[in-house]
């Protein structure tokens, strides 16, 4: 879509493309760029266009409701919201993780494990793999899992077998594949019976096998188009996750570690309820989402990157036998200490599946998931924080309650919002160099999205805030001109650039 704009800000007269809405993420956003005559890039944007207002309405709520309530926030990671509330209510009636009853805490990692299952698979198979299996400027019609199961029928069926499975495994211990209600203040409500466990371990070595297959297909398929998957999207940032105490990969409970893009340790192993000392946030105009940065960086260069490629960086090693051998395959392949393509998320997303299906057959076969002792209670605080690392990321959760057991507070930080300037810093990349002073078509343009989806986004779960949010109306005419913009900004000003 081309417009031409021309406003007191922009005297210039550059043409609009819009790619909107961007496919293939879970949520709506939108990508603008401005060109100048020759089409040379000037600006590129990653815009998240939808709102929604879940830390102010849940103001009010009594804390128990929250784990059922924060998990609306998404269809797809809907168990990672729902395990980050938990873990900060329970907090609330005085239970810090290490005192959670060890059943309580093997099923949550069980229900973790599973959602992180599914959704890997869902993302690598479902939205990932057609460009990764067609070409990222292949025909419209190629970009579907529909034309996976086509062409790839085994590959797709995989895919398909191995969602479902995690998605069992969640309405196992949940009761529900999606919005199911297992944690609670303190623990759990119900405990795995022996045929529920039977019942999956049935599948287990089969989910194993294909998941380790996986990992293999990403890196054939990575490695057969060097340099090109090192370098499309590529840029170098800070990367931020959870690890355990010894360095290991953590995906429901660690300490919070950051490396810089040369592999040196900025913070490590610090207790997320800090983490208010070390992570701000920075609004900016054009967009709902937030920018987080790393304090003591500042705004300029503390930005970063979560998700798989960040805790596959972070860690030291992984505690499960094919994921720690997949993981040292994956850091060989760089020539740095750090590996930055935007590319390689996939292949750190396959790893983390395969050592998912790897925890859940140890969980399996642990009898402490069948156990009776679920629920502990301590001494009532006013303020709790969770964090877990969600399958796009680190997701804080910080609620602060009265003496009425009223939710007075809320602060949430998503994957998404963590991962918003590498996203757009990715975008610019792949504008500049794959883009600008080419004729643009739409199998060209969607190298952007193939850029944005690398990253797995969420966008829904990425915009919460209530307020002065900033917000822009254009008016354009049937020959594509500018005819009248009303922009309000987060400060609440309100703008009018009028051409008419």
């Amino acid at each position: 879509m081309y417009e031409h704009l021309e406003t007191a800000e922009n005297r210039e007269n550059l043409k609009r493309v819009v790619v909107d809405p961007v496919s293939r993420v879970e949520g709506h956003g939108k990508v603008t760029l401005l060109l100048d005559a020759d089409n040379k890039i000037q600006q590129a944007r990653l815009h998240i266009v939808e709102f929604r207002g879940f830390e102010r309405f849940i103001q009010g709520r009594p804390y128990w409701e929250l784990p059922v309530l924060v998990q609306r926030l998404c269809g797809i990671c809907p168990v990672s919201h729902h395990l980050a509330a938990a873990k900060a209510i329970d907090q609330l009636v005085g239970i810090d993780p290490e005192n959670l009853p060890v059943s309580a805490d093997k099923l949550r990692r069980l229900l973790h494990f599973g959602q992180l299952f599914q959704s890997h698979s869902l993302h690598f198979f479902h939205l990932a793999s057609p460009d990764l299996l067609f070409g990222f400027e292949s025909d419209i019609s190629k970009r579907s899992i529909i034309a996976i199961l086509g062409e790839f029928p085994e590959l797709g069926l995989q895919g398909v077998k191995m969602r479902k499975y995690g998605q069992e495994v969640i309405r196992m211990v949940s009761g529900k594949r999606i919005h199911g209600t297992g944690a609670i203040a303190g623990g759990m409500n119900k405990s795995l019976t022996k045929a529920e466990r039977d019942t999956l371990l049935e599948d287990i070595d089969q989910m194993i096998e294909w998941s380790a297959a996986s990992v293999r297909l990403i890196k054939k398929v990575h490695c057969s188009n060097l340099p090109y998957y090192d370098d499309f999207a590529t840029i170098r940032s800070n990367y931020l996750s959870l690890t355990k105490s010894d360095g290991a990969l953590e995906l429901y409970h660690g300490g919070l570690r950051a490396k810089n893009d040369k592999g040196e340790t900025i913070m490590d192993h610090v207790d997320y309820c800090q983490y208010n000392d070390y992570i701000h946030e920075e609004v900016r105009s054009w967009t709902y989402m937030k920018f987080p940065y790393l304090l003591s960086m500042g705004k300029e260069n503390g930005w970063y990157r979560v998700g798989p490629l960040a805790r596959v960086n972070n860690c030291d090693y992984i505690d499960t036998p094919l994921a720690e051998a997949a993981r040292v395959e994956f850091k060989a392949h760089g020539e740095e200490e750090m590996v930055h393509s935007t590319l390689a998320f996939h292949w750190a997303r396959l790893i983390e599946a395969l050592h998912c299906a790897e925890s859940i057959k140890i969980l399996l076969n642990d009898p402490d998931i069948m156990g009776h002792d679920l629920v502990a209670q301590g001494e009532k605080r006013y303020e709790g924080i969770g964090v877990i690392e969600a399958p796009r990321g680190t997701l804080f959760h910080h609620y602060q309650v009265d003496g009425d057991d009223m939710v007075t507070k809320a602060n949430l930080i998503v994957a998404t919002t963590h991962n918003n300037m590498g996203m757009n810093e990715s975008v610019r990349q792949v504008a500049a160099k794959y883009l600008s002073g080419r004729e643009l078509t739409e199998p060209l343009l969607n190298n952007l999205e193939v850029a944005i989806r690398a990253y797995d986004p969420c966008l829904s779960c990425a915009t919460h805030a209530m307020g002065k949010m900033p917000l822009q109306l254009e008016l354009i005419d049937v020959e594509g001109k500018l005819i009248d913009k009303l922009v309000k900004h987060s400060s609440g000003q309100i703008e009018r650039n009028s051409n008419g």
